[in-house]
């Protein structure tokens, strides 16, 4: 298993994190706007990247949804 990458997160704001990624994933950002913040942590981390600015995860961002 890969290292985790919310490890630095305090639990609740890793699992809302897991949860951006999981929307982001399934295209219901209409139904929950991804928050600038989240967008940025996760572009950060290298788990989301923008494609004409809709975000959309990366292999890395896959990765942790599946494991």
């Amino acid at each position: 298993m890969a290292d985790n990458p919310f490890a630095e997160f305090p639990l609740e704001r890793a699992i809302g994190l897991r949860w951006t990624l999981r929307d982001i994933q399934a295209g219901r950002l209409k139904l929950s706007p991804v928050s600038d913040d989240d967008l940025r942590i996760l572009t950060e981390l290298g788990l989301v990247e923008l494609h004409d600015d809709a975000p959309a995860l990366t292999e890395a961002g896959a990765a942790v949804l599946s494991d």
